[in-house]
C-alpha cells in the first residue's frame, strides 16, 4: 500500500496522542490500521493444488504472507519484489514503527541500559523482535536480522548482555543485515554485546609469550567466517585471538559504561600469521582489520556463509551447485549480502522447493498471527508460548544459534496445537482475530462455506480431499458470523502438518 506524506502525518499525530493517552495499545492499534495493517477488503484465493511462487517466496523470504500480500507480491513480480526488498530504507514502515517502538528501554545506549532491570529489558526486546517479525513490511530484512542474530548469536543470559543486546540488535545487525557482511562482522567483533558473550573483553596480552583468551577467536573461525570444516588450525586460533588482544569494555562504575575502546598495553603487538599470511608487528589495533581482510577474503568464508543462508531459505540439505553459484556470487561482490540473497532466492532451486522445510518455533508463529491478519502487541502469553516451545528470542546459550534442522523442535509440536487452536477462536490472550471480516474478505458466504475454503490463505493452495474431510468433521458448513465450530476448523489447519511446513 502507498502511504501519502498527508496521511502519514495524520497517522502519526494519532498515534503519538494515543501513546499519550491511557490504552496506548488499542490507540496504536488504529492507527496502525488507518495505514493498511489491517485484513483487506478483498483478497483473491489462489485454486491451485501447490502454492504458487509468490506464496513460497513470502513463506521463506518474508515467514509467511499477510493476507492479500501474496496478490502484492504475484502483481510485482519476484526479480522486482526481491529487488525492493534488498533496498528496505525505500519500503516505507511506519505502521510497524507504531508498535515495536514504543520499549522505552530499547532506545538507550549500552552504558545507558543498565537503569532498566533486566527482566524489563530482555521482555521489551523480545515483543519489539516478534513485533518487527510480523508487522514490518521490510519482509527479507526480518528474515534476515532473525538469520544473523542466530550467525553471531549472543545469549541475554549470560552476564550483562541482557544489557547489551538491545543495542547489539539495533546499531550492529539491523543496520547491516542486507549490507557488506564484512562491515557487519566488524561491527559484531566490537559490540559490547559479543564482547561479553564469547569473553572478547577478557582477552589481555601484557607479557611476551602470554597466552591470549582464545574463546572469541575460535567461534570467529568456526561459526562467523571458515566454518568447522574451512581449513584453519589450532595455530591459526591463537594466531587471530593475539590479533584481537587489547579490545577493552568500560564496565561498572567506570566512565563511559558501555564503551569500546582499544588498549595498547593489553595487546600482543608482536607479529602473527593466520592462514599462511602474515600480519606485520606494531600494527596495534589494525590487526583486527588485518585479521578480518585475510578471513573475508578466504574462499572457505564465503562458502559457508553462502551454504548457511541456502539452509536457510532453501533446503536442510541445499543443493552443492547452488552454494557453488551462490558462494560465487558472493566472493565476485565483496561479500555483499544482497547480491547473495538474489542468486538464491531468484534461482530455479528456491523455486522449487516448496514445503520441504519444517518451520522453527518463531516462524510458526509470526505465519500463523499473519495469515489470520492478527492485531497483537507480543504481550507475555505469546512470549511465554515460544518459551515453551523452545525458541525465545535471544536466549539460546551456545554460540552456534538455535538449530535449523526439524529434529529439536519435534517434542514440543503439542505447543504449536494449542497455539493453533486458540488463536481463531479468539481464546489467546492478547491477540485479536477477526474470522467474519477475514471469511468475508475472501468472498463471503457464498464462497466460504468450510474451514477448509480459506486453505489457500493459510496453505497457499486447495485443501487436499483427507484435509477438507478432517477439517469438515468438526466444523459446519456454511459459515455464520464466526462461529466456535468455523474457527475449530480453521485452527486445525494451523495445526496441520501442511502449516509446520515452508
Amino acid at each position: 500500500m502507498r502511504v501519502s506524506r498527508r496521511r502519514l502525518l495524520r497517522a502519526g499525530a494519532a498515534g503519538a496522542a494515543g501513546i499519550a493517552a491511557a490504552g496506548c495499545e488499542r490507540a496504536v492499534s488504529g492507527a496502525a490500521a488507518f495505514l493498511g495493517q489491517r485484513v483487506p477488503d478483498r483478497v483473491a484465493l489462489s485454486d491451485g493444488d501447490a502454492p504458487d511462487a509468490s506464496f513460497h517466496l513470502l513463506q521463506r523470504a518474508g515467514m509467511g504472507p499477510w493476507p492479500g500480500e501474496a496478490e502484492e507480491v504475484r502483481a510485482l513480480g519476484t526479480a522486482d519484489w526481491v529487488e525492493e526488498q534488498v533496498h528496505p530504507d525505500g519500503i516505507e514502515d511506519l505502521a510497524c514503527e507504531l508498535r515495536a517502538r514504543r520499549f522505552e528501554s530499547l532506545h538507550h545506549a549500552a552504558g545507558d541500559a543498565f537503569e532498566f532491570k533486566r527482566a524489563v529489558i530482555v521482555r521489551e526486546l523480545a515483543r519489539a523482535t516478534l513485533l518487527r517479525a510480523v508487522y514490518s513490511r521490510r519482509r527479507l530484512r526480518e528474515t534476515m536480522v532473525a538469520f544473523w542474530t542466530d550467525h553471531l548469536n549472543v545469549d541475554v543470559g549470560k552476564g550483562a548482555c541482557a544489557w547489551l543486546k538491545p543495542s547489539d540488535d539495533r546499531d550492529v545487525v539491523r543496520p547491516r543485515a542486507l549490507g557488506s557482511f564484512r562491515a557487519l562482522l566488524r561491527a559484531s567483533a566490537l559490540s559490547p554485546a559479543m564482547l561479553v558473550y564469547l569473553d572478547g573483553k577478557e582477552n589481555r596480552v601484557r607479557a611476551p609469550g602470554e597466552r591470549p583468551n582464545e574463546n572469541y577467536a575460535r567461534e570467529l573461525l568456526e561459526l562467523h567466517t571458515l566454518g568447522v570444516h574451512g581449513g584453519y588450525t589450532q595455530g591459526d586460533v591463537v594466531e587471530a585471538a593475539r590479533c584481537l588482544s587489547g579490545w577493552h569494555l568500560r564496565e561498572g562504575k567506570e566512565w563511559k559504561r558501555g564503551t569500546v575502546e582499544f588498549r595498547r598495553g593489553d595487546h600482543d603487538d608482536g607479529e602473527k600469521r593466520v592462514l599462511g599470511k602474515r600480519i606485520p608487528a606494531g600494527a596495534g589495533e589494525e590487526d583486527l582489520d588485518l585479521l578480518l581482510g585475510i578471513l573475508c577474503a578466504h574462499p572457505a568464508t564465503a562458502r559457508f556463509v553462502a551454504w548457511k543462508v541456502c539452509r536457510r531459505l532453501v533446503a536442510d540439505d541445499p543443493p552443492a551447485g547452488l552454494v557453488d553459484r551462490a558462494a560465487a556470487e558472493f566472493r565476485a561482490t565483496d561479500l555483499s549480502i544482497a547480491a547473495l540473497l538474489r542468486a538464491v532466492l531468484l534461482s530455479g532451486e528456491f523455486a522449487a522447493a516448496r514445503g520441504t522445510k519444517v518451520k522453527r518455533p518463531f516462524h510458526f508463529v509470526v505465519s500463523a498471527l499473519r495469515a489470520l491478519g492478527a492485531d497483537t502487541h507480543a504481550e507475555p502469553p505469546l512470549l511465554d508460548f515460544l518459551s515453551r516451545m523452545g525458541q525465545a528470542p535471544f536466549q539460546h546459550p551456545t554460540p552456534d544459534g538455535y538449530p535449523e534442522e526439524p529434529e529439536p523442535w519435534m517434542g514440543t509440536l503439542l505447543w504449536r496445537w494449542n497455539l493453533a487452536l486458540a488463536l481463531p477462536a479468539g481464546r489467546f490472550p492478547g491477540v485479536r482475530v477477526d474470522i467474519p471480516s477475514l471469511a468475508e474478505a475472501c468472498g463471503g458466504a457464498g464462497t466460504v462455506r468450510s474451514p477448509a475454503d480459506l486453505a489457500p490463505l493459510l496453505l497457499g493452495r486447495r485443501a487436499t480431499a483427507p484435509e477438507r474431510a478432517a477439517v469438515e468433521k468438526h466444523s459446519p458448513q456454511g459459515f455464520g458470523a464466526g462461529t466456535n465450530r468455523f474457527a475449530e476448523g480453521l485452527g486445525l489447519l494451523l495445526a496441520s502438518p501442511a502449516f509446520q511446513r515452508c
